[in-house]
């Protein structure tokens, strides 16, 4: 069986978060033709569902970076929380650099999740994230935090590299950049590529080939167990790097591209 592991955003969706109908069409082609199709992305399960065309889809979801893995029916396959003491060590780094933060639950986050700001203006996410009181995330009952996602303004980009340099060695978590001014701290049993080698032995099933197709630093590690890995042409220098192959854009329908070119159709 042939596994196609598809990152969303800059890959799967296009610059409006779309979907377009040509995308679409190759998902149902590839499940048609009994590949396995899996969504591999740092989105929580409440920002992959609300798009109804994959929700309908019925395929394994992998969120938050592998931290959470969901079965065709929904059903959690696993999961992997920061141990709360990684957290309360992480948050005052980050603050204390100028980062805006955004805490990724069991409850939902806090105070939002990225798909909920990503169009904002600098200013505006300023404003919102202005005085939040972390600590009141902590006090809820049976919480568990699936991932810190920490975000720059456009002109302090510096900060991300700033905040990683901070962290590394010192506070035992797994981090990864989906775009260059954010940087997202999971687990370290978490990451693309752990988490689609754990859905194979989860369900048993074995995979003859995985192509993996991203556009982020977080797909580095699925590009690892790809026999195939496919960047997005809109993709980083530093994530083309460690791909098999680039692709057109995603504004490009790149995904569908690639999938024509290796299939040969």
């Amino acid at each position: 069986m042939k596994c196609f592991s598809i990152d969303l955003d800059g890959t799967l969706l296009n610059s409006q978060h779309e979907i377009s109908a040509e995308n679409l069409q190759t998902l149902h082609y590839l499940k048609e033709k009994g590949h396995q199709v899996v969504i591999n992305t740092g989105r929580a399960l409440e920002d992959v569902i609300s798009y109804e065309e994959i929700k309908n889809l019925n395929v394994p979801i992998i969120t938050i970076n592998g931290t959470v893995l969901y079965s065709e029916s929904g059903d959690v396959l696993y999961e992997a929380s920061l141990p709360i003491d990684a957290y309360k060590q992480l948050l005052p780094i980050l603050r204390e650099i100028g980062l805006w933060t955004m805490v990724y639950t069991n409850q939902g986050g806090f105070p939002f999740r990225n798909p909920d700001v990503q169009d904002l203006s600098d200013d505006e996410k300023e404003a919102l994230f202005k005085n939040y009181n972390y600590d009141q995330i902590l006090e809820k009952e049976t919480i568990k935090i699936y991932k810190v996602m920490a975000v720059s303004r456009q002109d302090q980009i510096e900060l991300v590299d700033k905040a990683k340099k901070a962290i590394a060695g010192n506070i035992n978590v797994s981090y990864a950049s989906s775009y260059p001014n954010n940087v997202e701290f999971t687990s370290v049993e978490a990451n693309k590529g752990v988490a689609l080698e754990r859905y194979q032995q989860l369900t048993g099933k074995q995979f003859s080939e995985i192509y993996a197709f991203g556009d982020g630093g977080n797909d580095v590690e699925q590009f690892k167990v790809a026999t195939t890995a496919v960047a997005m042409q809109n993709a980083p220098d530093s994530v083309k790097k460690h791909a098999h192959l680039i692709t057109k854009t995603n504004d490009e329908n790149g995904f569908t591209y690639a999938v024509k070119e290796l299939l040969k159709i």
